[in-house]
């Protein structure tokens, strides 16, 4: 397995980010650091010559990972588990002895393992996203279903389980990202929850398409979308198979061209949420 990463500036990002992920896709990850004003990108590969055609055309550096650096991260990544509301708390390490002193008058807790390129519920869209499901699901009973596109490792679909959903999907350009995602599935006991490799300007979002994996025979409940403004804006049309979205991965200075998209489509914003240079949105169709 190999590793590119390299530092950027909010006006690099702004000026290269749609660029990197239509290269990269799914496999970006994004990390912000406390006290740190640059973004730190991250694209893991089993193909080295792909990550250095990301050196050519975006600087960086390659660099190999040890056999073993899926445990290293975990290791080094010892926090608290991260609330999402009353109803659930994600950890990034853990195993028996972790959840049964956590259990105690605490949520449930879901374990997202620290991966390269992968979320665990710390960067700020994937919080955010995260607590606008917790949200809107926090009425409802068992019987609704979601699909989660950008999965990564596949914690709204795993979370959204934890929540009620009956059935969730979760697709993702990368097969190593699904890999991951079905092993935290193993991992947290979960079932039913079904991860398929895809591109998504390719995927067909119909609702008819969307029923058929899902198993329902009425319109999907919720879509999840975790990417650049320029792809979200680009697959929009095609989100409205939902009847909630949840977009995350928005910087602020994209917010209003995203917004202008989402009333050209009649998607109405029911709650926009900032936090540090990032945007999350919980739209709903008219």
């Amino acid at each position: 397995m190999y590793l590119w990463r390299r530092r950027a500036s909010q006006k690099w990002w702004s000026d290269h980010g749609d660029e990197l992920r239509a290269v990269a896709g799914d496999r970006l990850a994004i990390i912000e650091e406390a006290g740190r004003k640059r973004l730190r990108l991250e694209v893991a590969s089993s193909s080295r010559t792909q990550l250095q055609n990301l050196t050519k055309e975006f600087g960086g550096r390659v660099e190999k990972l040890p056999a073993d650096w899926l445990k290293r991260l975990s290791r080094e990544h010892q926090t608290k588990p991260l609330r999402i509301g009353k109803r659930l708390a994600i950890s990034r390490s853990g195993g028996l002895q972790t959840a049964v002193k956590w259990a105690a008058g605490n949520p449930p807790l879901l374990v997202i393992p620290a991966g390269t390129a992968f979320g665990t519920g710390e960067h700020a869209t994937t919080a955010m996203s995260l607590r606008l499901l917790e949200k809107l699901t926090r009425r409802w009973g068992p019987g609704w279903s979601i699909v989660d596109l950008g999965t990564g490792s596949g914690i709204l679909a795993l979370a959204a389980k934890r929540f009620g959903a009956t059935r969730a999907i979760g697709i993702d350009s990368d097969p190593l990202a699904i890999s991951t995602a079905k092993q935290n599935a193993r991992l947290n006991k979960i079932a039913g929850v079904e991860f398929y490799a895809g591109d998504v300007r390719r995927w067909k979002f119909s609702r008819k398409s969307l029923r058929r994996r899902s198993g329902h025979s009425g319109q999907v409940d919720i879509v999840t979308a975790n990417f650049s403004s320029g792809l979200l804006i680009e697959i929009l049309p095609k989100l409205k198979a939902g009847r909630w979205l949840i977009l995350s991965g928005i910087l602020r200075e994209q917010e209003r061209g995203v917004a202008s998209a989402l009333k050209r489509n009649k998607i109405d914003i029911l709650q926009l949420r900032r936090r540090g240079k990032w945007v999350a949105i919980l739209t709903a169709l008219r």
